[in-house]
């Protein structure tokens, strides 16, 4: 009886420590990394990941037999950067087609097949990997039916400029986003001329001084 009940306990630590572990959060390295865990869909003969910083190119990933590509001139990025951008160019079929934009993107990748993938689908429903802040908003953990990440979102380029982030549960056989949790603000910078700014606010609500009463004129 005895051994028995000490083998169940060691069996309720054990699965309490898998469960542990199978949560435990992991940080995603850096966006060139995520697109380089693309699989993508359909039959592809080569396909070759670029990415373009002031004008010049720079190829991250390369798949297949390398064959010639025109360099292009705008595409797509994970985390808007006005200096930079991705684009893909792959064969299939003895034809050579270019990856531009998110919706060519969510094409090329079909069906989500992994933690990659599944936040490269969050990114191009408007959700982003910040790698600033990944404690909040780059990181994830998976369970056997799910992926779980934690995702930035830019919710307000006004006054004050905002960022809120939020946890998506995608489920692994469909690749949809199953639920949404809000976690609330973790950027929200103001400047002096925010008419919401809470300082200037605060300011405004001081009582301005009284003019002291004049004195009468001396009669002479």
């Amino acid at each position: 009886m005895i051994k028995n009940t000490s083998r169940f306990i060691l069996l309720i630590f054990f699965l309490l420590g898998a469960l542990a572990y199978a949560q435990e959060k992991k940080k995603f390295s850096s966006i060139p990394n995520i697109l380089k865990g693309m699989i993508p869909n359909g039959k592809i003969d080569f396909w070759v990941l670029v990415y373009n910083t002031y004008a010049k190119d720079q190829e991250i990933s390369i798949a297949g037999s390398k064959q010639d590509y025109t360099p292009q001139f705008s595409g797509f990025d994970l985390f808007p950067d006005e200096d930079s951008f991705y684009y893909i160019a792959y064969s299939s079929g003895g034809k050579m087609n270019y990856v531009t934009d998110l919706n060519g993107l969510k094409s090329f990748i079909g069906t989500v097949d992994n933690i990659q993938e599944a936040a490269i689908a969050a990114t191009i429903e408007g959700y982003i990997v910040d790698e600033e802040f990944k404690d909040v908003a780059g990181n994830y953990y998976e369970d056997g039916s799910n992926y779980y990440l934690d995702l930035g979102k830019l919710t307000s380029q006004e006054c004050p400029y905002q960022k809120k982030h939020y946890t998506l549960t995608i489920n692994k056989s469909t690749g949809a986003i199953t639920n949404v949790k809000d976690n609330g603000a973790y950027i929200e910078l103001y400047n002096k001329k925010c008419a919401n700014n809470p300082r200037l606010m605060k300011i405004e609500k001081k009582e301005e001084p009284k003019d002291e009463p004049k004195k009468p004129a001396k009669r002479k």
